[in-house]
């Protein structure tokens, strides 16, 4: 008996789902590998722990950016790594994989992700659009004749779609998610202070203290970095009023993206969005302040799920178990 597993393979985390297990891996999609012998040291939080801190040597790659695969070798050695992990041995059977992906990845992508997963050892390989599974995972009822609307904001992207009767009606992906967000953190602080800081330490300021929100946080924090000037360490204190700043060029394309799809969306499903609110899934709907902003500027209530870096593996999960109806298509 093979096991059906449900995989959301993000920019940032790739998180399975093992038919009648739940969920059972949630790693950073990071892989260090030496560069001359291209030997794989590490795959995960391993890996992580790796990003700007390895000598000349190692090289710590995130095999996916913007949703896409970027490093088809590096990608397939990550998800049999995670696999194996998963059960790999034990099974007898190659397991049938359900992937999900964003919307409006081409055809060759799409071909490129099915391939690496059959690579890992699947026996067969479905796609669904990420926005359904998250809707699904999220609990919204997206199988009735009214409109439910999902905002699953990950790592490289934001996915915003309308459902409704079981697919999608309007959506729209836009490559602007937790990644580049942390980009407008490191550039703000290199533009106004003069100082290198790395990745990590601009997802820690983003989580911290993070807001969008006007008014939203009144925190600060020291953060340590290279003086640019001179070269050497040096520990500046910033506050959440500057981090808004620097976010918000970047959040309002996600603003304008939700209002595009709103825009394009039939009348009567517009009214069931009023009545049931928008729903955030994904990192991203953690950013402090975010549904106070959406809400403001789309005019509908806006809710973050409960658990929301969850929501897109568990609807991988409620899909497995109707995995018999769900059709392999192109989305």
């Amino acid at each position: 008996m093979g096991k059906d597993i449900g995989i959301d393979l993000g920019t940032a985390n790739v998180l399975i789902h093992v038919k009648g297990k739940g969920v059972v891996l949630d790693e950073p999609s990071v892989v260090a590998i030496e560069s001359d012998t291209k030997r794989v040291l590490a795959v995960g939080e391993d890996a992580r722990r790796m990003v700007g801190r390895t000598p000349g040597n190692i090289v710590a790659i995130r095999p996916l950016m913007d949703g896409v695969i970027a490093d088809f070798e590096i990608t397939e050695t990550m998800l049999k790594h995670f696999i194996n992990r998963v059960g790999g041995k034990n099974w007898y059977s190659h397991p049938r994989i359900l992937i999900c992906a964003p919307t409006n990845i081409t055809s060759v992508e799409q071909k490129s992700i099915r391939e690496a997963a059959e690579r890992s050892g699947a026996k067969e390989v479905f796609m669904e659009a990420e926005p359904k599974a998250a809707a699904i995972g999220a609990g919204m009822d997206i199988y009735e004749p009214s409109g439910n609307m999902v905002v699953d904001i990950g790592g490289g992207t934001t996915d915003v779609a309308v459902l409704s009767m079981g697919d999608i009606v309007t959506a729209s992906s836009i490559k602007m998610a937790g990644d580049k967000l942390d980009d407008a953190i490191i550039r703000y602080i290199k533009t106004k202070y003069k100082l290198m800081i790395g990745e990590r330490t601009a997802e820690d300021i983003k989580i911290n203290i993070g807001t969008v929100h006007p008014g939203g946080r009144d925190a600060g924090m020291d953060i340590r970095g290279r003086d640019m000037v001179s070269g050497l360490p040096q520990t500046i204190s910033i506050t959440s009023g500057e981090i808004q700043e620097a976010l918000w060029d970047s959040v309002s394309s996600i603003v304008s993206a939700a209002k595009s799809v709103l825009e394009r969306t039939p009348p009567e499903l517009s009214a069931d969005i009023i009545d049931r609110g928008v729903i955030l899934t994904g990192g991203g709907a953690l950013l402090h302040g975010l549904d106070e902003l959406l809400a403001t500027e789309l005019r509908v209530p806006v809710l973050v799920a409960e658990d929301p870096m969850h929501c897109v593996v568990k609807g991988t999960g409620i899909m497995l178990d109707n995995l018999d109806r769900v059709v392999k298509k192109k989305f």
